[in-house]
């Protein structure tokens, strides 16, 4: 069937209460118009699809507009003053929903609450969505009120920052989350158990067989028979361990020693026991490496989701344990997943005491193993390193592009393909991705080539099909609200600035991509990148650019965001960030406005949070652990108020100015601010730009919009900009650039170039 659609031009809502909150704005006549009531679901065709509720606007509010919040117009891929196309939207309910998110939030909020969060949002695959509840329209079986205050404790004051990504719906398509929505997150994590009663409680046990077929089982719990969450899943041959053949082999060694051969150890003095701890970045295979060893060799795994554990009665948590393991008859490993979730080295709950205590009587037992998994060892309570407890460890490296190649070889070997798939290209397009997210990059492409050949009698993924599934599936160490989007800019796309690109390249680029030539050569490569420049030289614009030549992971941070006025916050806040960035290698650290982050120590009135984040960010950058394939980039218009440690060799040591924009550079800027513009006949850029002394590349752009709404004031039929209309503009846009700190600025630079 199909539906009346309208083109609109897309305004930034100036409503707070619509933000994050999955709703668009209309004109009652283009309610009417397509049909609509106030609260329908609405189609949006941008440079993607994706969409939303469709709530009315003022009656003296422009007709031709959609007002959208950020959130939207990142998912549809556009910016305020684009185009989209808008239209009635066939909406089916949900049965499940899959999303992704940060760390903090997927340990941290359970199933339940996710639904709670989503429910009465309309949904795409690709989305990214916001925590925060539809409380302007809510719908039966939502508590917006009680919502907020369970994401605050469970989160923090940020729970309102935090965004998700939707990876997979049931049905495929536009579906509205309902009460009976199953709403899980992408790593399998199940449903939290509500909070047991004196007599019973009630889990959820997932079953699941080599199919993909999942099914979610309510049983009931008695106080004294508590049932062990089990997860049973085939294990993956040792041959497909690509990346993680070293642990493989270490981990048999032990098990081996441990269940088949006491005696030998006995003899040696060595106690029996087995507990290791096996670190690795997230998503990157560390419980599919026991399961597959442990299955080699015959054992039993009895698997425990900490998380799980960590948000029940501590009582009922203990009792789950002890059940865990009173379960494993004869060779058994305990796999305690995520164990930094239950045991936190910063204030560990009272129960951790318990815990280990049970671990440790369990270590005791013959023919018994405990392998905890972690993504975060520094994160886990140290008490578990002790002799008697997990005293071996282990840790997986993030796949590089080698890597990378061969697993993707391993998990498109069963899938029909087309001819031409390049496994190589994919590598190298998909830097920080782990096995995790190379399997969801597989299932996106084919629910895109499901989508293609519906009617196919053969369908077959194509490698476009993988390609394009590579702008919804992002690095499970990366989060969506601090990832720069490129947009499909790259270095090619800046005009002139010659000099700058080749410096920005051989800095930030050649490391990256040429690591072997450095130790060829015997040197380190510059681990950081200053950049500075006069307020609106294109200096985040450069960066985007940079990130999309390079197909980098970065991570964008605004100096201030790092700011906290709790103790040692701030510096926890910088340590993460370093942390985030070496998992999701090769990255950039993007630091806007570092001047606000590291300024000269010292002189600050803020009882010494600055001095702390220096010198955390001093020794993050050249600190006893080193950086491997992340580069700093920091980004300020007054480099004289960094500090000074910071910017010596070994750090920030890469100087780059970006001078403002001479006619030529001008002129080429104002040619791409207008490139959607009809221009006059008698309109010369080239001239104009002449004439523009002292403008910077925003200005350029800015008087080339002040020229289009000059002519739309003189008539809302206008079709195109004179060079009247420029030179009204210019009445209004004057150059921002200031002479002085023009001066200051070109002064530094020379005293770089002379040092």
């Amino acid at each position: 069937m199909s539906h009346p659609q309208i083109t609109l031009t897309v305004r930034h809502t100036p409503s707070a209460l619509d933000t994050r909150r999955g709703v668009v704005r209309l004109h009652p006549e283009v309610l009417d118009a397509l049909g609509l009531r106030a609260w329908d679901a609405v189609h949006l065709t941008g440079a993607r699809v994706s969409a939303a509720l469709a709530a009315p606007t003022d009656e003296a509010d422009v007709p031709g507009v959609v007002l959208t919040d950020d959130v939207t117009m990142s998912n549809l891929g556009v910016t305020e003053g684009s185009e989209i196309v808008v239209a009635p939207a066939d909406v089916a309910a949900a049965k499940t929903v899959t999303v992704a998110g940060s760390r903090l939030a997927s340990v941290s909020v359970s199933p339940h609450m996710l639904r709670l969060a989503l429910i009465g949002k309309v949904l795409t695959v690709g989305d990214a969505v916001s925590l925060l509840p539809q409380d302007l329209a809510p719908t039966p079986g939502s508590d917006p009120a009680g919502l907020r205050g369970q994401l605050s404790r469970a989160i923090g004051a940020t729970w309102t920052n935090e965004l998700l990504t939707v990876t997979a719906t049931e049905p495929a398509g536009p579906v509205a989350v309902g009460p009976s929505t199953v709403v899980v997150w992408r790593d399998g994590a199940r449903p939290a158990p509500e909070p047991a009663q004196p007599r019973t409680a009630t889990a959820l046990v997932r079953t699941s067989a080599v199919t993909a077929a999942e099914e979610w089982i309510d049983a009931e719990i008695v106080e004294d028979e508590i049932a062990v969450e089990e997860v049973v899943e085939p294990a993956v041959p040792l041959a497909d361990l690509i990346g993680a053949e070293a642990a493989a082999r270490k981990l048999a060694e032990w098990f081996d020693l441990a269940f088949h051969r006491p005696e030998l150890l006995a003899r040696l003095g060595a106690p029996a026991h087995l507990g290791v701890l096996l670190s690795g970045p997230e998503g990157v295979g560390k419980a599919t490496l026991v399961r597959s060893v442990a299955t080699e060799a015959d054992i039993r795994v009895v698997p425990v989701a900490a998380p799980n554990l960590a948000v029940l009665d501590p009582n009922v948590a203990v009792a789950r344990l002890r059940e865990a393991i009173r379960s494993a008859e004869g060779p058994a490993v305990l796999l305690l997943t995520d164990v930094d979730a239950l045991l936190p080295a910063a204030t560990p709950p009272p129960v951790a005491t318990v815990v280990l205590e049970e671990l440790r009587t369990a270590l005791r037992q013959e023919r018994f193993a405990v392998v905890a998994t972690t993504a975060r060892a520094e994160s886990a309570d140290p008490r578990l390193r002790a002799a008697d407890l997990l005293d071996r460890e282990l840790s997986l490296a993030l796949p590089d592009a080698k890597t990378r190649r061969e697993l993707l070889n391993v998990l498109l070997r069963d899938v029909p393909l087309d001819t031409g798939i390049d496994c190589g290209v994919l590598a190298e397009r998909t830097p920080g991705f782990v096995a995790a997210d190379l399997i969801a990059l597989r299932r996106d492409a084919a629910l895109r080539a499901a989508l293609r050949q519906r009617e196919a009698d053969e369908p077959r993924i194509s490698q476009q099909d993988l390609l394009d599934a590579l702008a919804t599936v992002r690095p499970v160490s990366m989060s969506t609200s601090d990832n720069l989007a490129t947009g499909g800019l790259t270095l090619d796309d800046v005009g002139n600035m010659v000099d700058v690109k080749q410096s920005l390249t051989e800095a930030v680029l050649w490391p990256l991509r040429y690591p072997d030539s450095f130790a060829r050569l015997g040197v380190e490569p510059p681990r950081g990148v200053l950049l500075y420049g006069p307020p609106g030289g294109g200096k985040t614009f450069l960066v985007r650019a940079l990130a999309g030549t390079g197909a980098l992971n970065v991570f964008a941070v605004k100096g201030a965001e790092l700011m906290d006025k709790w103790v040692g916050e701030s510096e926890r806040a910088v340590r993460e960030l370093f942390r985030r960035a070496a998992e999701a290698a090769p990255s950039l650290i993007f630091l806007d406005e570092i001047d606000a982050l590291a300024p000269r120590r010292g002189q600050s009135s803020d009882s010494g949070v600055a001095d702390r984040v220096v010198a955390a960010l001093l020794t993050e950058l050249d600190g006893v652990e080193p950086m491997r394939e992340v580069v700093v980039l920091g980004a300020t218009n007054r480099p004289e108020l960094v500090d000074p440690a910071l910017l010596r060799p070994g750090r920030l040591e890469r100087r780059v100015y970006v001078p403002p924009p001479d006619a030529e550079a001008r002129a080429a800027i104002l040619a791409a601010s207008s490139k959607n513009t009809p221009l006059a006949s008698d309109v010369d850029l080239t001239e104009v730009a002449s004439t523009l002394d002292g403008y910077s590349a925003a200005d350029c752009a800015a008087l080339i919009r002040e020229a289009a709404l000059t002519a739309m004031r003189e008539s809302l039929e206008a079709r195109e900009v004179t060079a009247a209309h420029l030179d009204t503009a210019r009445k209004t846009v004057r150059p921002s650039l200031d002479p002085a700190q023009l001066a200051a600025l070109e002064a530094y630079a020379k005293t770089q170039i002379s040092e």
